[in-house]
């Protein structure tokens, strides 16, 4: 199969893949630069959709789709971004869809192994400093290192899109709903074990709602995959995070992208500008409250100029990265070592 981490930008705020820039870079660029959602096959060179317009959002698959499913997606897709519609922006910019013929793939199956992939929220924002697929990138640094310890682990690309609230009241960020999510994945799954043929899959996610991953999980269980384990990556830094205020493009996912690829955390903004960054993150605890009421939620964000951070940025001073990683590795190898075959 094509390189399944060809859309993984190398630096922030460069290329064309919409993902890999920063909330605040973005918003200065809606309204100049064409945006485009493609949907295509499964295998398609993501080349071949970077060269689609300056910014593209990451594809729907032909195969993942039914018709009715089509329609609702993408009519959710273009509610929420570049901005959700219920805000002072909703509206003031647009998606264009382009549609590719959809094509056969060569089969790769059946690889008689494992077939790992994530469901993130690769369109939400993660703040000025990090890029909005930060989710994304967390979970296929873990998933490449399980894929070059095991030679049984074949990727597959991302589902790109879930279920959330929190990004709604800043922009540039994309919630498909529980339900929509449910069926994609349901669809999505089927697509790579008739593609990939493998013997059981790997989902992961980093993520953090609740009803994201529950969404997922109903979505897998409702597919044609024999086997299959998920695993919420952040599960084992629940201590060093949400326990501690830092939940979303805090210090614990700061410190983390800094560990994967430092050029994907904007020096313009982190750390020299670090005190302007925690003046304006929301608290955890706000945003638990408000999550029940998103207008409240978006008049907040919007009289308060708040940045899209969510608590604890200064967590940052005592974790590191490294260490972080090392405690999601310990619990997906052990996840892996029960669906991978034995002797």
């Amino acid at each position: 199969m094509d390189n399944p981490l060809a859309w993984r930008p190398q630096a922030i705020n460069t290329g064309n893949w919409l993902a890999g820039y920063s909330l605040n870079e973005l918003r200065e660029r809606v309204g100049t630069d064409r945006i485009v959602l493609p949907i295509c096959s499964l295998g398609t060179p993501v080349e071949e959709l970077t060269g689609l317009a300056p910014l593209v959002l990451p594809p729907l698959y032909h195969e993942a789709l039914d018709d009715e499913l089509r329609v609702a997606l993408v009519s959710r897709i273009t509610e929420c971004f570049p901005f959700y519609h219920e805000t002072s922006r909703g509206g003031e910019s647009s998606v264009e869809l382009i549609e590719l013929p959809a094509r056969a793939h060569p089969a790769c199956g059946p690889t008689g192994g494992v077939v790992a992939f994530s469901v993130d929220t690769a369109v939400e924002e993660h703040g000025p400093h990090l890029p909005l697929a930060t989710d994304t990138l967390q979970s296929y640094a873990v998933l490449e290192r399980l894929a070059s310890e095991h030679p049984g682990v074949v990727l597959a690309p991302p589902v790109d899109y879930g279920q959330l609230t929190w990004g709604l009241p800043f922009g540039m960020s994309i919630d498909i709903t529980a339900p929509l999510l449910t069926r994609y994945v349901t669809g999505y799954t089927n697509a790579i074990a008739d593609w990939l043929e493998p013997t059981a899959a790997y989902v992961v996610d980093v993520h953090g709602s609740i009803v994201h991953r529950a969404a997922i999980q109903d979505g897998l269980a409702a597919s044609r995959i024999g086997r299959w384990s998920f695993r919420w990556l952040h599960d084992p830094l629940v201590a060093l995070s949400g326990d501690r205020g830092d939940q979303h493009a805090g210090g614990v996912e700061t410190a983390l992208i800094e560990f994967i690829n430092p050029a994907l955390v904007d020096a313009a903004w982190w750390p020299s500008r670090r005190e302007e960054l925690l003046a304006k993150q929301m608290s955890l605890e706000d945003a638990v409250r408000l999550s029940s009421d998103l207008p409240t939620f978006i008049e907040r964000v919007e009289s308060e100029r708040l940045n899209g951070i969510v608590g604890g940025l200064e967590n940052y001073d005592a974790i590191d990265g490294a260490d972080l990683m090392e405690r999601i590795l310990g619990v997906s190898r052990t996840d892996l070592a029960a669906l991978l075959p034995t002797g």
